[in-house]
């Protein structure tokens, strides 16, 4: 019962660290799409920002033993490569 428990929690941890890493895609697809260029301050600020967030709420669930080290750097990983590919795109436009 304690260990199904425990699994529950590590699926819920990475389940909503991953839906942080979806809300700032698209807070940053948003922003680049409507607001700003990728090569403004204020882009750069909130990219930071929210990177920094994210990676200190990996940080604080590796800690409590939710998730192991190296699915919160597939995290980071993933959103880092998706931001990229978005970046790409708009200074295509």
């Amino acid at each position: 019962m304690a260990s199904d428990m425990i699994i529950n929690h590590q699926e819920k941890a990475h389940a909503l660290l991953k839906a942080d890493a979806d809300k700032i895609l698209k807070l940053i697809k948003v922003q680049m799409d409507n607001l700003t260029m990728p090569q403004c301050p204020l882009y750069e600020e909130v990219l930071d920002t929210q990177m920094f967030g994210l990676s200190r709420e990996i940080d604080f669930a590796v800690r409590l033993g939710l998730i192991e080290e190296s699915d919160g750097k597939e995290i980071l990983d993933q959103l880092e490569q998706e931001l990229s590919i978005l970046h790409e795109a708009s200074l295509k436009k």
